[in-house]
């Protein structure tokens, strides 16, 4: 039998897109013959679904859905390689079924939504010949819950107490457009505070060299107050009437905003290059131990 090298596996894996301990596997029992190896591989239909399930998925949509009773929401991100294919009926039905499961089930992690829809993603994985993955899943329980969708890339639902479900639809629209990154000024940690600090310091080092101690303090302070303000939900003015905060809406409503929820498309996907001919290497190596 001839040596199974790191260059064939890797030239395996470019020609079919299987898995690197999968297409050693398929050289080993194929003698080391690499276009028997393909055959095998094609025969048994594995290529395909292979393929697809080795590259990034950093596309898809966001889904949300509200109980009947509106106290209950499931939000959820679904990724595919393509725009094209979210927006494809194989697609959203796969994604609809999901979250109507998640929902049933009262699911509060994607963990186990993914198991139990493992068999209908593969499906749809070898129908449209894209990898789909399930990434995350989030249960919000409350009294007065409201979603908005933008398209299909960004997902939000708010809880409140009090008010109505047209207000939290609406506080959900602005966190969707503004994307706050806490809801009170307090959440926001002293390392995020020591970061706008720094960074407002280092761009402004010239208008402050030869200022009074006092000064420097007030021009440091108003930008701080100024950034708490930006990144707080309940301090953001309202993009429907900017006269107003968000926080003041909710109040002149007699409802208090007790949480947010965010999803966009692909958010923290790292798209990076893979650098194959090492990934062989390693892979070999380890399962060579």
């Amino acid at each position: 039998m001839a040596e199974i090298t790191a260059a064939m596996v890797k030239e395996l894996r470019e020609r079919t897109g299987e898995g690197m301990m999968d297409c050693k596997k398929a050289l080993t029992k194929a003698g080391g013959d690499i276009e028997k190896a393909i055959d095998d591989m094609r025969a048994s239909g594995a290529i395909k679904a292979a393929k697809k399930a080795g590259n990034v998925a950093a596309e898809g949509a966001i889904a949300v859905k509200l109980s009947d009773d509106n106290k209950t929401a499931v939000i959820m991100e679904v990724n595919s390689q393509t725009d094209f294919l979210a927006l494809q009926d194989d697609f959203k039905k796969f994604v609809s079924d999901s979250i109507d499961q998640a929902l049933a089930e009262k699911l509060t992690d994607a963990a186990p939504l993914i198991a139990a829809r493992e068999t209908a993603r593969v499906e749809l994985v070898g129908k449209v010949g894209e990898n789909v993955n399930i990434r995350r899943l989030t249960r919000v329980e409350g009294d007065v819950l409201g979603a908005y969708l933008h398209g299909n890339k960004i997902g939000v639902i708010v809880s409140l107490k009090g008010g109505d479900s047209e207000l939290a639809r609406d506080i959900a629209m602005h966190v969707a457009a503004s994307n706050p990154e806490f809801l009170h000024t307090t959440e926001v940690s002293e390392e995020a505070v020591a970061r706008e600090k720094a960074v407002f310091m280092s761009l402004n080092e010239d208008k402050m060299k030869g200022k009074p101690a006092e000064i420097v303090e007030k021009m440091i302070a108003g930008r701080i107050q100024k950034f708490l303000a930006e990144a707080s939900l309940v301090e953001q003015p309202f993009v429907k009437n900017p006269e107003l905060t968000v926080g003041a809406l909710a109040k002149k409503a007699g409802a208090e905003i007790i949480s947010f929820t965010r999803y966009g498309v692909g958010e923290g996907i790292d798209k990076g290059e893979v650098d194959f001919a090492a990934e062989v290497a390693a892979q070999l190596a380890a399962s060579q131990k």
